[in-house]
């Protein structure tokens, strides 16, 4: 199974998600913000990164973008849920313009998220 890293500010959505794939056998490793998570990722040890979009310290947009340039094969999976639309905006099209693989909306519907990681590692 995949080694994954997940970014995410919110401690009950992380909870969730860890239980959810650690379950279906991934290994998990958590960062509460980009900054942490993208010195976690430096170890090259992960197979795919979920990034939530807005987080405090550095956002996933700015974690996407140095991870691309750090470690361009790293796949990422952008998460938000700030909306669909942020100021007329959407920020995952952004993510995936970024080079995010996939984009989910919260609340992630877990099987669609479990055949992505599937499908990608």
């Amino acid at each position: 199974m995949a080694n994954l890293l997940i970014m995410e500010d919110e401690v009950l959505v992380c909870r969730a998600l860890k239980d959810s794939l650690e379950s279906a056998g991934h290994q998990v490793t958590l960062a509460l913000d980009g900054s942490d998570g993208s010195r976690l990722a430096a170890s090259g040890q992960f197979d795919l990164a979920i990034i939530d979009i807005f987080m405090p310290i550095q956002d996933g947009i700015a974690t996407i973008m140095e991870l691309k340039k750090s470690q361009p094969s790293l796949k990422v999976i952008a998460i938000s849920g700030g909306g669909a639309l942020v100021n007329e905006y959407d920020y995952l099209e952004y993510a995936e313009a970024m080079g995010a693989i996939q984009c989910f909306y919260k609340p992630i519907d877990t099987e669609e998220l479990l055949s992505c990681i599937k499908a990608n590692t």
